[in-house]
């Protein structure tokens, strides 16, 4: 069922406080600046209102998922039927417990990873130095389990508050969280809120330090200015995939406006007015190619939503 101004003003509007976008522009709210429109986006003021529409999505059948800054989100050329939800006013940053050797703090889900590295590196809390450089949020960050440098969201995590599809409201410790290589076992359906995580207190200078080190190894390695997605296939059980993608001769490989990143090739950057349709057929080429020099078969790191364009 699409869900349009009038079928919303008529069964939502009142339970819900924030902005709505309707046929909303993906392009503009994805890092690779791809995708067809999705039918309905909102951005909800506070946590009612996203229990209220959950429940009523959930009840009228209409499909959901929570949505951050769109930095690792392949949307496919014929858009998103549904509705996503952002939480970008959700990004309130506060200590909660201060004690001689150690920090936790409360993270909402809309706040940007790499204004929590920053702060982070101003105080001295320790632990998330080698996340800097990564884009995104931090509700996507927990959710995709990201990690840099030896240092994982699953290190710091302490407990997670999500919205269940039933609208309840539970938190989880971080043992319950599932976490993995780049994943957790927090479902679509589910929309996380907040974290408290527990960081190790440093010497300020020393953590700029060496949050400056990363950043600045990323940036000679990867393409942090271009417009991409990050890595676009997970890292095999002891292998790197942008080392087998650049051994199976694929850097540079393009497919109308996407292309392999001559810096890192497992990067994809839209280079021109590239589709999602590009992107995928370069995907299968690439892969392709890595199983027949390997014998590797690479497996999606990005997220890939939406439907086919069916040239309507």
């Amino acid at each position: 069922m699409r869900i349009n101004r009038e079928y919303w003003e008529k069964g939502f509007s009142e339970f819900f406080r924030g902005e709505v976008l309707f046929d909303a522009d993906m392009k503009g709210l994805t890092s690779l600046g791809i995708g067809g429109p999705a039918d309905l986006v909102v951005m909800p003021e506070e946590p009612v209102s996203v229990r209220n529409i959950i429940i009523m999505f959930r009840r009228e059948g209409i499909p959901y998922s929570a949505i951050g800054s769109g930095t690792n989100l392949l949307v496919k050329d014929g858009g998103i039927e549904g509705v996503l939800i952002k939480l970008d006013v959700f990004k309130r940053t506060e200590v909660i417990e201060d004690r001689k050797d150690q920090v936790q703090l409360f993270v909402e889900a809309g706040l940007r990873l790499q204004h929590l590295v920053n702060f982070c590196s101003e105080k001295g809390y320790s632990g998330i130095e080698g996340l800097t450089g990564i884009p995104g949020t931090i509700g996507g960050a927990i959710c995709g389990n990201a990690g840099s440098y030896g240092c994982e969201m699953k290190d710091v995590i302490q407990s997670a508050v999500i919205i269940r599809k039933d609208g309840s409201l539970e938190r989880k410790d971080a043992a319950e969280l599932g976490f993995g290589y780049r994943r957790s076992n927090i479902s679509g359906d589910d929309i996380l809120l907040s974290a408290n995580i527990i960081l190790k207190k440093d010497d300020p200078v020393k953590v700029a330090a060496r949050a400056k080190e990363f950043f600045l190894s990323k940036k000679s390695t990867q393409p942090v200015s271009e417009r991409s997605a990050g890595c676009v296939f997970r890292n095999p059980e002891g292998a790197s995939a942008g080392k087998l993608i650049d051994e199976a001769g694929c850097k540079g490989m393009r497919q109308g406006g996407i292309e392999v990143s001559p810096m890192h090739a497992n990067f994809f950057i839209n280079r021109d007015g590239g589709t999602a349709s590009d992107f995928l057929l370069l995907m299968d080429a690439v892969a392709k190619r890595v199983k027949e020099a390997s014998g590797v078969q690479l497996e999606p790191e990005i997220k890939i939503t939406g439907k086919d364009y069916d040239g309507r």
